[in-house]
């Protein structure tokens, strides 16, 4: 049978599966299930939202190079990390990831700890870039261990975090309700450099919505832990203010990270933005819809939380404005969330199990899993 000319052309734009796939894996598990269909056309564009794999997915869409250099971990400890600049008429730009060198991942469960987590190798990660001659720096800040509002970041960067004894501030976030003041002379920061975060949380600093109180917890913080945090983080907000005239703690976005949005604010002026919408500019995906007539997209789960700058609700608002049915495919679907996502321009959702899995079956099995339920879906569609 031919192939509909309706779906000759299909848009592969997945995120991660978190735990199971990369959004690169994905995309190649959704080619290989259409082609064992048709001679479908498909076009492979991989997303990220800010957190994990938003360096590997900006750096391939681009054409560009990833670079290793050695950092310290959340706990002071070496570790080699990657950065990545973009390829093209961009290679001013550089990608950073700092789930690389202060995410939740490189710490063992026992060494969790946001009293004294730093994102001093971020800012490492930061100074290389500059050093390699990038003056644009996009920053994706999903996934970190920290709680220390960028103060160790700033650090890495030349600006020197006192307490009232003119000693500089040690590592983490308990460290911060001593600050006194703020030396700025030293920055390696040059006046020119743009400071982009890719960001898809909107919590402010403090308070009940803010970095200790709702990510302290998956960090290692006890009730005890989060208020002292919560305290700090407050305090260091107004040495923040009285330093640079700017007032960040109740920004959107200012406690993503463990606060690391609000010190990318005072510290570098940065701009905070939807990491989807940041990847889909630098992805040119709406350049990539031209000819097509079905969008595939999808990552690990559709809840609640997919329409609050998820990629799958990124890709189906695009999708709707240029009249494409965009499809999503899940490791699993709350109730619900179809019906919510629908007003979004999200056409179907399609869970990938084919039969009763535990979770670590479903998520070892993930690339067959997202292969077979896109070759049954497009089977349905085109009859097939």
């Amino acid at each position: 049978m031919s192939v509909p000319s309706r779906f000759q052309r299909i848009l592969l734009c997945p995120n991660a599966y978190k735990g199971s796939l990369t959004a690169r894996k994905a995309a190649m598990a959704m080619a290989e299930g259409i082609g064992r269909v048709g001679a479908f056309e498909t076009v492979c564009l991989p997303l990220a939202d800010g957190g994990d794999g938003t360096l590997e997915t900006l750096v391939d869409a681009t054409g560009g190079t990833l670079h290793a250099t050695q950092v310290q971990d959340p706990l002071g400890r070496p570790v080699e990390a990657a950065w990545g600049r973009l390829g093209g008429d961009r290679r001013d730009t550089a990608v950073i990831e700092m789930a690389q060198a202060s995410g939740l991942r490189l710490l063992r469960e026992e060494e969790y700890d946001p009293f004294r987590a730093s994102t001093f190798g971020t800012g490492e990660l930061m100074k290389a870039a500059l050093e390699a001659g990038c003056r644009k720096i996009i920053l994706g800040i999903g996934g970190s261990a920290t709680n220390d509002g960028g103060a160790g970041m700033a650090q890495a960067l030349g600006f020197r975090l006192l307490d009232s004894s003119g000693c500089d501030l040690p590592p983490g976030g308990s460290a911060l309700s001593q600050l006194a003041r703020i030396e700025t002379d030293g920055s390696l920061l040059p006046p020119d450099v743009k400071v982009r975060v890719a960001c898809d949380v909107d919590n402010p600093l403090c308070g009940s919505e803010g970095a200790a109180t709702i990510y302290g917890p998956q960090k290692g913080a006890t009730p005890q832990m989060i208020s002292q945090l919560d305290t700090a983080l407050a305090h260091y907000a107004v040495v923040l203010h009285r330093t640079f005239g700017r007032e960040v703690a109740n920004v959107p976005g200012a406690g993503a990270a463990g606060g690391l949005g609000a010190g990318l604010l005072a510290f570098c002026a940065a701009t905070l933005q939807p990491g989807t919408e940041m990847a889909l500019e630098v992805t040119g995906f709406d350049a990539h819809l031209t000819e097509c007539q079905l969008i595939l997209t999808g990552e690990g789960r559709l809840d609640g939380q997919t329409t609050r700058g998820k990629v799958v609700a990124g890709v189906a608002r695009r999708g709707k404005a240029a009249g494409i049915p965009v499809i999503a495919f899940a490791g699993s679907i709350a109730e619900g969330a179809e019906t919510l996502l629908r007003p979004e321009g999200l056409t179907a959702a399609v869970c990938i199990l084919d039969s009763p899995l535990r979770v670590e079956e479903a998520m070892r099995d993930g690339y067959r899993l997202l292969c077979r339920a896109t070759e049954r879906t497009l089977r349905l569609l085109t009859f097939q």
